[in-house]
């Protein structure tokens, strides 16, 4: 950790929302693989037409936790249940704050006993990372560095290779990279298997609404596996699948990337203030979009805000279980996709072809411009409800946003407008250039929007209500 810790670069701010807000620093990257490999309108028909291959050994941290408290360690800090919670499985992990608000999100992988590691972006790995420092849980925590954040020296290499094969053929196409039928596992199990000749740890998975593995190990693997997979899929339509198109998968399979860490007030994550560097995630990350509050904490938001509410689980102690059972019983807004007017759309892309005041820039397939982006949804000029992530996908022909909206506008079909654009022409983030504010129509949708990702999730919170 660097000499300065975040609770001191706050104090020095004053205002953490304008600081969040003009960090120098853009959408989160995706590095080790090109922007696209072909072109991304064929990356995204693929995920639902044919099927393919992510490269994800890149882009997120991985934190490995071992010992004989790694366990309940890690289920004292998890809202959801541990019961039944065994090798082999894996399982969605989004740390509360003690105030109930949420910290991070990143997949959970049970490896063996007392072998874990959590995948994703930092601010939950940074909150595991500081409980097993400075609590009393027998254990070790060895955390492999996103590519990005990497000395120079070390970019090549990570300790595992992590891949995702998905679409409608990758069981065919797994099936041939390994000579023989895949095993039937269950949403989230995981298997060994075989892959020319090496051991792949399998693990049944899905992102965009289609059938997928997610196939991890080694990273002295990586050629090997990548190379197997990619001839098994020559003649089934396999694509490989760049950053500039990952960014936008979410948008089909409903999923929010993007919660901001609620770390910067309240009494329960003061030492962790003190603890975590200013060079940390929370002291690093940018806030964009037209949601603008003095207050830091109306941009926290809850389990139940992101579609987990049906994870929470009262079964055992946890951090922020007496806070979260009050927010059980209190009105909770709802995720949704919203479909955007095509031609509020086109309206706002002409902009640009005229000279004078424009609207901010749409970007394809992504138009997110920040690392937590914030725009404000809109009923009758009233503020209902944050969406939270934008973008295109050829799939549904249009723009989607995943929001999270009061439960009086939540109902399918429902007209809102989402305000596109940053006040008074934009902040200083290098990605925003000076555009002025204006609202397009939207019609709320589920989340997943796609038809296939609503049938065919295992159920649980990609599935169920609030």
């Amino acid at each position: 950790m660097s000499e300065k810790n975040l609770k001191q670069k706050l104090a020095e701010a004053g205002n953490t929302v304008e600081l969040l807000r003009n960090q120098q620093v853009g959408p989160n990257v995706y590095p080790g693989v090109p922007g696209e490999y072909s072109n991304w309108r064929d990356e995204q028909r693929a995920w639902a037409e044919t099927a393919v291959l992510f490269n994800q050994s890149y882009h997120m941290v991985d934190l490995l936790v071992t010992g004989p408290d790694a366990f309940e360690m890690l289920a004292y800090l998890a809202p959801n249940s541990f019961n039944n919670f065994k090798p082999n499985m894996a399982k969605q992990f989004a740390p509360v704050t003690p105030e109930g608000y949420v910290i991070g999100d990143v997949i959970l992988f049970y490896l063996a006993d007392e072998k874990f590691e959590l995948v994703g972006r930092a601010p939950a790995i940074e909150w595991v990372e500081y409980h097993a420092a400075t609590g009393k849980w027998d254990v070790t925590v060895e955390r492999d560095e996103r590519t990005a954040a990497r000395p120079e020296a070390e970019k090549n290499t990570r300790r595992n290779y992590r891949f995702q094969l998905q679409g409608p053929n990758a069981l065919k196409i797994l099936e041939k990279a390994m000579g023989e039928t895949p095993p039937d596992l269950k949403f989230f199990r995981m298997a060994p298997i075989m892959i020319d000749g090496v051991e792949v740890r399998a693990l049944r998975h899905g992102m965009a609404g289609q059938p997928g593995y997610e196939l991890f190990g080694p990273w002295k693997d990586y050629d090997t596996v990548h190379s197997a997979l990619v001839e098994a899929g020559k003649d089934d339509g396999l694509k490989l699948v760049g950053g500039r198109t990952y960014a936008s998968n979410t948008l089909e399979s409903g999923w929010i990337p993007s919660p901001l860490p609620a770390v910067y007030t309240g009494e329960g994550t003061e030492d962790f203030r003190e603890w975590l560097g200013d060079k940390s995630y929370a002291g690093m990350c940018s806030l964009g979009g037209s949601y603008v509050s003095d207050n830091i904490e109306d941009y926290y938001l809850t389990p139940w805000d992101l579609g987990y509410g049906i994870m929470v689980k009262f079964d055992h102690e946890f951090v922020g279980r007496e806070a979260l059972e009050k927010l059980d019983k209190q009105p909770k807004r709802k995720k949704v996709t919203l479909a955007l007017d095509n031609e509020d759309i086109l309206r706002v892309m002409s902009s640009m072809l005229q000279k004078g005041e424009k609207a901010k820039f749409l970007e394809f397939p992504s138009a997110v411009y920040a690392m937590h982006p914030y725009d404000a949804v809109l009923k009758d000029g009233e503020t209902v409800g944050i969406s939270t992530w934008i973008g295109y996908t050829v799939n549904a022909g249009r723009f989607l946003a995943l929001a999270m909206v009061d439960e009086s506008v939540a109902e399918p079909g429902t007209e809102v407008s989402l305000l596109w654009g940053e006040p008074d022409g934009g902040t200083s983030k290098p990605t925003v250039e000076p555009h002025v504010q204006t609202q397009i129509k939207a019609v709320v949708a589920p989340a997943p929007y796609s038809e296939v990702a609503r049938d065919s999730y295992a159920e649980g919170w990609r599935t169920k209500g609030n």
